[in-house]
Protein backbone atom coordinates (compact mmCIF):
# COMPACT_ATOMS: atom_id res chain seq x y z
CA UNK A 1 0.00 0.00 0.00
CA UNK A 2 1.34 3.59 -0.87
CA UNK A 3 1.32 6.42 1.16
CA UNK A 4 -2.03 8.48 1.72
CA UNK A 5 -1.24 12.00 1.07
CA UNK A 6 -4.20 13.96 2.85
CA UNK A 7 -4.35 17.36 2.47
CA UNK A 8 -4.14 18.29 5.53
CA UNK A 9 -0.90 17.41 5.70
CA UNK A 10 0.15 20.43 4.30
CA UNK A 11 -0.30 22.67 6.41
CA UNK A 12 0.09 22.88 10.69
CA UNK A 13 -2.13 24.22 13.07
CA UNK A 14 -0.11 27.38 14.81
CA UNK A 15 0.10 26.27 18.34
CA UNK A 16 -1.60 29.22 19.96
CA UNK A 17 -4.28 29.16 16.97
CA UNK A 18 -7.34 31.74 17.86
CA UNK A 19 -10.65 30.40 18.19
CA UNK A 20 -11.79 31.15 14.71
CA UNK A 21 -15.93 32.13 15.10
CA UNK A 22 -18.18 30.37 12.20
CA UNK A 23 -19.51 32.67 9.62
CA UNK A 24 -16.32 34.83 8.68
CA UNK A 25 -15.22 35.98 5.39
CA UNK A 26 -12.06 33.92 3.77
CA UNK A 27 -10.06 36.24 1.97
CA UNK A 28 -6.94 35.22 -0.48
CA UNK A 29 -4.56 36.91 -2.87
CA UNK A 30 -1.28 34.56 -3.67
CA UNK A 31 1.60 36.12 -5.49
CA UNK A 32 4.26 34.67 -7.63
CA UNK A 33 2.53 34.59 -11.34
CA UNK A 34 1.22 37.53 -12.32
CA UNK A 35 0.93 40.74 -9.54
CA UNK A 36 0.23 43.76 -12.25
CA UNK A 37 1.00 46.87 -10.02
CA UNK A 38 2.20 44.85 -7.22
CA UNK A 39 -1.44 45.03 -5.83
CA UNK A 40 -1.74 42.06 -3.95
CA UNK A 41 1.70 42.46 -2.13
CA UNK A 42 0.40 45.78 -1.27
CA UNK A 43 -2.69 44.82 -0.03
CA UNK A 44 -1.07 41.97 1.85
CA UNK A 45 1.10 44.71 3.93
CA UNK A 46 -1.79 47.05 4.13
CA UNK A 47 -3.63 44.30 6.05
CA UNK A 48 -0.89 42.64 8.10
CA UNK A 49 0.58 45.74 8.81
CA UNK A 50 -2.08 48.24 9.74
CA UNK A 51 -4.47 45.63 11.62
CA UNK A 52 -4.39 43.41 14.48
CA UNK A 53 -4.07 39.29 13.66
CA UNK A 54 -3.52 35.90 15.00
CA UNK A 55 -1.82 32.95 13.01
CA UNK A 56 -4.17 30.44 12.29
CA UNK A 57 -1.85 27.58 10.37
CA UNK A 58 1.07 28.02 7.64
CA UNK A 59 1.70 25.34 4.75
CA UNK A 60 4.73 23.68 4.04
CA UNK A 61 6.97 25.18 1.60
CA UNK A 62 9.45 21.92 1.23
CA UNK A 63 5.90 20.48 -0.51
CA UNK A 64 4.81 23.21 -2.17
CA UNK A 65 7.76 25.25 -3.31
CA UNK A 66 10.39 25.06 -5.83
CA UNK A 67 12.99 26.86 -3.79
CA UNK A 68 15.93 27.11 -6.64
CA UNK A 69 13.10 29.46 -7.83
CA UNK A 70 11.96 31.16 -5.03
CA UNK A 71 15.28 31.45 -2.87
CA UNK A 72 15.11 32.69 0.69
CA UNK A 73 16.76 35.96 1.47
CA UNK A 74 19.12 36.68 3.97
CA UNK A 75 20.53 39.53 6.24
CA UNK A 76 24.90 38.92 5.35
CA UNK A 77 26.50 41.30 7.46
CA UNK A 78 30.27 41.46 7.31
CA UNK A 79 31.53 37.71 7.81
CA UNK A 80 27.79 35.70 8.95
CA UNK A 81 24.31 35.50 8.56
CA UNK A 82 21.96 37.69 10.89
CA UNK A 83 18.69 37.28 9.62
CA UNK A 84 16.75 34.51 6.90
CA UNK A 85 13.27 35.47 5.09
CA UNK A 86 11.86 32.61 3.87
CA UNK A 87 8.69 32.70 1.41
CA UNK A 88 5.52 31.88 3.72
CA UNK A 89 1.67 30.86 2.79
CA UNK A 90 -0.12 31.45 5.72
CA UNK A 91 -4.01 31.78 7.23
CA UNK A 92 -4.53 34.43 9.71
CA UNK A 93 -7.62 35.47 11.68
CA UNK A 94 -7.85 39.57 10.95
CA UNK A 95 -9.93 42.41 12.54
CA UNK A 96 -10.77 45.26 10.29
CA UNK A 97 -10.95 48.89 11.17
CA UNK A 98 -14.31 47.93 12.77
CA UNK A 99 -12.73 44.83 14.66
CA UNK A 100 -14.94 42.66 12.53
CA UNK A 101 -12.92 39.33 12.06
CA UNK A 102 -12.46 37.50 8.82
CA UNK A 103 -10.13 34.84 7.61
CA UNK A 104 -6.94 35.90 5.43
CA UNK A 105 -4.76 33.90 3.13
CA UNK A 106 -1.20 35.31 2.18
CA UNK A 107 1.90 34.76 0.73
CA UNK A 108 3.40 32.83 -2.20
CA UNK A 109 1.50 30.47 -5.20
CA UNK A 110 2.80 26.81 -4.81
CA UNK A 111 4.67 25.46 -7.37
CA UNK A 112 3.93 22.19 -6.80
CA UNK A 113 0.92 19.98 -6.05
CA UNK A 114 -1.74 22.23 -6.61
CA UNK A 115 -4.84 19.86 -6.62
CA UNK A 116 -3.60 18.74 -3.06
CA UNK A 117 -3.38 22.10 -2.15
CA UNK A 118 -6.99 23.37 -3.64
CA UNK A 119 -8.93 20.34 -1.44
CA UNK A 120 -6.89 21.69 1.53
CA UNK A 121 -8.15 25.06 1.13
CA UNK A 122 -11.94 23.91 0.34
CA UNK A 123 -11.92 21.22 2.85
CA UNK A 124 -10.72 24.51 5.76
CA UNK A 125 -13.04 26.69 4.31
CA UNK A 126 -15.72 24.14 5.03
CA UNK A 127 -14.38 22.91 8.45
CA UNK A 128 -14.20 26.67 9.55
CA UNK A 129 -17.50 27.02 7.97
CA UNK A 130 -16.46 30.44 6.29
CA UNK A 131 -19.49 32.26 4.77
CA UNK A 132 -17.64 33.00 1.50
CA UNK A 133 -14.27 33.20 0.05
CA UNK A 134 -13.21 36.39 -2.02
CA UNK A 135 -9.64 36.29 -4.06
CA UNK A 136 -7.61 38.92 -5.65
CA UNK A 137 -5.64 39.04 -8.41
CA UNK A 138 -4.01 41.90 -10.69
CA UNK A 139 -3.72 41.57 -14.56
CA UNK A 140 -1.71 43.80 -16.70
CA UNK A 141 -3.87 45.40 -19.41
CA UNK A 142 -3.53 47.86 -22.15
CA UNK A 143 -5.64 50.38 -20.40
CA UNK A 144 -4.77 53.88 -19.33
CA UNK A 145 -3.87 55.02 -15.64
CA UNK A 146 -5.64 58.44 -16.13
CA UNK A 147 -8.92 56.22 -15.36
CA UNK A 148 -10.14 54.33 -12.77
CA UNK A 149 -9.04 50.79 -12.60
CA UNK A 150 -11.35 47.77 -13.38
CA UNK A 151 -12.42 45.08 -12.77
CA UNK A 152 -13.21 41.65 -14.33
CA UNK A 153 -15.73 39.53 -12.10
CA UNK A 154 -16.36 36.03 -11.46
CA UNK A 155 -18.10 33.32 -9.03
CA UNK A 156 -21.08 32.32 -8.07
CA UNK A 157 -21.92 36.15 -6.60
CA UNK A 158 -24.18 37.35 -9.68
CA UNK A 159 -25.40 40.90 -8.23
CA UNK A 160 -21.18 41.55 -7.69
CA UNK A 161 -20.94 40.63 -11.53
CA UNK A 162 -23.28 42.96 -12.95
CA UNK A 163 -22.58 45.79 -10.05
CA UNK A 164 -18.59 44.82 -10.38
CA UNK A 165 -17.37 43.64 -13.32
CA UNK A 166 -16.04 45.97 -16.45
CA UNK A 167 -14.72 43.40 -18.65
CA UNK A 168 -16.72 39.77 -19.26
CA UNK A 169 -13.98 37.97 -21.78
CA UNK A 170 -14.92 34.99 -23.60
CA UNK A 171 -11.01 33.82 -23.68
CA UNK A 172 -8.74 31.14 -22.31
CA UNK A 173 -5.82 32.30 -20.23
CA UNK A 174 -3.10 30.67 -17.56
CA UNK A 175 -4.96 30.01 -14.81
CA UNK A 176 -4.11 31.40 -10.83
CA UNK A 177 -4.32 28.56 -8.29
CA UNK A 178 -7.19 30.12 -7.03
CA UNK A 179 -8.81 30.04 -9.77
CA UNK A 180 -9.24 26.44 -9.32
CA UNK A 181 -10.17 27.24 -5.83
CA UNK A 182 -12.77 29.23 -6.92
CA UNK A 183 -14.52 26.35 -9.28
CA UNK A 184 -13.65 23.73 -6.81
CA UNK A 185 -15.64 25.92 -4.39
CA UNK A 186 -18.39 27.02 -6.62
CA UNK A 187 -19.24 22.68 -7.53
CA UNK A 188 -19.64 22.51 -4.07
CA UNK A 189 -22.09 25.38 -3.77
CA UNK A 190 -20.46 27.49 -1.55
CA UNK A 191 -20.37 31.35 -2.32
CA UNK A 192 -17.21 32.26 -3.90
CA UNK A 193 -16.09 35.80 -5.77
CA UNK A 194 -12.93 36.53 -7.74
CA UNK A 195 -11.74 39.96 -8.18
CA UNK A 196 -9.36 40.15 -11.05
CA UNK A 197 -7.65 44.21 -11.36
CA UNK A 198 -7.15 45.45 -14.53
CA UNK A 199 -3.75 47.32 -14.40
CA UNK A 200 -2.15 49.37 -16.62
CA UNK A 201 0.32 47.47 -18.27
CA UNK A 202 3.20 50.27 -18.12
CA UNK A 203 3.13 50.20 -14.76
CA UNK A 204 2.61 46.74 -14.24
CA UNK A 205 6.16 46.35 -13.25
CA UNK A 206 6.37 48.43 -10.31
CA UNK A 207 4.20 49.42 -6.73
CA UNK A 208 1.34 51.37 -7.95
CA UNK A 209 -0.62 52.66 -4.85
CA UNK A 210 -4.02 52.79 -7.10
CA UNK A 211 -4.09 49.49 -7.95
CA UNK A 212 -4.17 48.32 -4.14
CA UNK A 213 -6.33 51.07 -2.98
CA UNK A 214 -8.84 49.51 -5.60
CA UNK A 215 -8.60 46.12 -4.77
CA UNK A 216 -9.07 46.68 -1.06
CA UNK A 217 -12.03 48.97 -2.48
CA UNK A 218 -13.32 45.49 -4.19
CA UNK A 219 -12.76 43.30 -1.58
CA UNK A 220 -14.73 45.92 0.94
CA UNK A 221 -17.25 45.96 -1.83
CA UNK A 222 -17.84 41.94 -2.08
CA UNK A 223 -17.26 41.72 1.75
CA UNK A 224 -18.58 44.75 3.93
CA UNK A 225 -15.27 44.42 5.84
CA UNK A 226 -13.49 48.09 6.05
CA UNK A 227 -9.79 48.80 5.45
CA UNK A 228 -7.43 52.11 5.89
CA UNK A 229 -6.79 53.11 2.31
CA UNK A 230 -5.18 56.86 3.30
CA UNK A 231 -1.53 56.46 3.40
CA UNK A 232 -2.24 54.49 -0.47
CA UNK A 233 -4.34 56.93 -1.66
CA UNK A 234 -1.52 60.01 -0.93
CA UNK A 235 0.85 57.50 -2.20
CA UNK A 236 -0.82 57.01 -5.33
CA UNK A 237 -1.65 61.10 -5.54
CA UNK A 238 2.22 61.46 -5.48
CA UNK A 239 3.09 58.54 -7.87
CA UNK A 240 0.71 59.60 -10.85
CA UNK A 241 1.59 62.91 -10.46
CA UNK A 242 5.03 62.06 -11.44
CA UNK A 243 4.04 59.52 -14.18
CA UNK A 244 1.96 62.78 -15.75
CA UNK A 245 4.54 64.68 -15.18
CA UNK A 246 6.65 62.83 -17.57
CA UNK A 247 3.69 62.15 -19.77
CA UNK A 248 3.22 65.89 -20.56
CA UNK A 249 6.80 66.42 -21.43
CA UNK A 250 6.36 64.00 -24.36
CA UNK A 251 4.23 63.90 -26.94
CA UNK A 252 4.72 60.60 -28.23
CA UNK A 253 3.63 59.61 -24.91
CA UNK A 254 0.77 61.73 -24.80
CA UNK A 255 -0.66 60.12 -28.34
CA UNK A 256 -0.94 57.27 -26.99
CA UNK A 257 -2.18 57.69 -23.57
CA UNK A 258 -4.79 59.21 -25.60
CA UNK A 259 -5.34 56.85 -27.82
CA UNK A 260 -5.80 54.49 -25.11
CA UNK A 261 -7.97 56.88 -23.14
CA UNK A 262 -10.23 57.03 -26.36
CA UNK A 263 -10.28 53.03 -26.41
CA UNK A 264 -11.41 52.84 -23.25
CA UNK A 265 -14.23 56.11 -23.32
CA UNK A 266 -15.75 54.03 -26.14
CA UNK A 267 -15.89 50.81 -24.80
CA UNK A 268 -17.03 52.17 -21.14
CA UNK A 269 -20.01 54.34 -23.20
CA UNK A 270 -21.84 51.27 -24.22
CA UNK A 271 -20.19 50.96 -28.06
CA UNK A 272 -20.23 48.26 -29.42
CA UNK A 273 -17.45 47.06 -29.39
CA UNK A 274 -15.61 43.50 -27.94
CA UNK A 275 -13.62 44.47 -25.52
CA UNK A 276 -11.92 48.29 -24.01
CA UNK A 277 -8.39 46.77 -25.08
CA UNK A 278 -9.21 46.47 -29.10
CA UNK A 279 -10.35 49.09 -31.50
CA UNK A 280 -13.39 47.80 -33.54
CA UNK A 281 -11.39 45.79 -35.93
CA UNK A 282 -10.02 43.83 -33.04
CA UNK A 283 -6.52 45.14 -32.63
CA UNK A 284 -4.75 45.43 -29.33
CA UNK A 285 -3.51 48.97 -29.63
CA UNK A 286 0.14 48.94 -28.56
CA UNK A 287 2.05 51.11 -25.81
CA UNK A 288 5.30 49.90 -25.73
CA UNK A 289 6.55 53.49 -26.03
CA UNK A 290 5.29 54.67 -23.23
CA UNK A 291 6.86 52.00 -21.38
CA UNK A 292 10.24 52.38 -22.71
CA UNK A 293 9.96 55.93 -21.47
CA UNK A 294 8.46 55.35 -18.50
CA UNK A 295 11.45 52.78 -17.44
CA UNK A 296 13.73 55.71 -16.54
CA UNK A 297 10.87 57.14 -14.24
CA UNK A 298 10.51 53.87 -12.72
CA UNK A 299 14.39 53.66 -12.26
CA UNK A 300 14.45 56.89 -11.16
CA UNK A 301 11.77 56.47 -8.38
CA UNK A 302 13.58 53.44 -7.05
CA UNK A 303 16.81 55.15 -7.23
CA UNK A 304 15.47 57.66 -4.94
CA UNK A 305 14.12 54.74 -2.40
CA UNK A 306 16.80 53.17 -2.35
CA UNK A 307 18.61 56.63 -1.50
CA UNK A 308 15.54 57.59 0.85
CA UNK A 309 16.67 54.42 2.92
CA UNK A 310 20.18 54.96 3.38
Amino acid sequence: MGTVNHPEDLYTVAAAAPTVPAGLHLVAGLTGFVDAGGAVAQVASSILDGLEHELVAEFDPDALLDWRARRPVITFEQDHITAIDPPRLVLHLVRDELGQPFLFLTGYEPDFQWNRFVRAVTELADRLQVADTTWLQSIPMPVPHTRPISLTVSGTRKDLVEQMSVWKPETQAPANVLHLVEHRLAESGAQVTGLVLLVPHYLGDTEFPDAAVAGLSAVSAATGLIFATDALRESGREFLARVDEQVAGNAELQRLVAVLEERHDTYMEGNPVASPLTNVDGEVPTADAIAAELERFLADRRSEGDAASD
